[in-house]
């Protein structure tokens, strides 16, 4: 019966560089960082842990690739679309990436050994920019900006206390109850005017401020 079961088992895919980064990439959206450790790794892989080391270097190595992972989930500027329209769909694609990364916000600039992926998202940026007729100058400009909004809105979404429409009603209403509409009364309007109102999600907060940088950008295009 044991030979039989043996035989009918499923063979295990052989270990490589890509499964080794899938898993770690699973682990880190499980856990955070602090919860992917070579152990566990090895535990998902069903491996033990030296195993790992003939396809990845350490755990420098591993952070490289999954952020180099994540990179590969933005899209990329369309060609075909006018300047705005790019950036602000590789925006809106890379904060979806984000959130659904949320360990990811504080790594991706963070790493000195970019991969391929990272390459080439930063260059269809730039590229992109420089075709609309952004200066050297002001391409990166326009990049520092757009990114520094991004990642810095990506990791505000990530750390409210609320996620859905009903759990930032409730958050509003305990914080309308305790606070002293007396001594903070606009404070007390936002809440009652605009985070109490039916189905209020933060995150439309994203592409307001998005077009707000994209229109001020269309007035450098062209600078020295």
């Amino acid at each position: 019966m044991a030979t039989q079961t043996a035989a009918n088992a499923k063979p295990r895919a052989p270990l490589s560089r890509e499964r080794v980064l899938r898993a770690a990439l699973a682990l880190a959206d499980e856990g955070g960082i602090e919860g992917l450790t070579m152990r566990r790794l090895g535990e998902r892989l069903q491996v033990e842990a030296m195993s790992l080391y003939n396809h990845i270097a350490g755990k420098d190595d591993i952070l490289d690739g999954i952020v180099d992972l994540v990179f590969s989930e933005i899209a990329l500027p369309s060609d075909s679309a006018d300047w705005k329209t790019a950036m602000r769909r590789r925006a809106v694609s890379a904060r979806d990436v984000l959130l659904r990364h949320p360990w990811a916000t504080s790594l991706m600039q963070s790493r000195t050994k970019p991969g391929p992926a990272t390459l080439r998202h930063h260059d269809s940026v730039i590229g992109s920019l420089r075709k609309a007729g952004f200066s050297i100058d002001m391409a990166a400009h326009a990049f520092s900006v757009m990114d520094g909004y991004i990642y810095g809105f990506s990791l505000q979404q990530v750390n409210l206390p609320s996620h859905t429409s009903a759990e930032s009603a409730e958050l509003a209403e305990n914080i309308l109850r305790e606070l002293p509409a007396r001594e903070y009364p606009f404070l007390a309007e936002m809440i009652v005017e605009h985070a109490l109102k039916p189905d209020y999600d933060y995150g439309e907060e994203f592409e307001f401020g998005l077009d707000l940088i994209l229109d001020g950008l269309e007035g450098l295009r062209g600078a020295a």
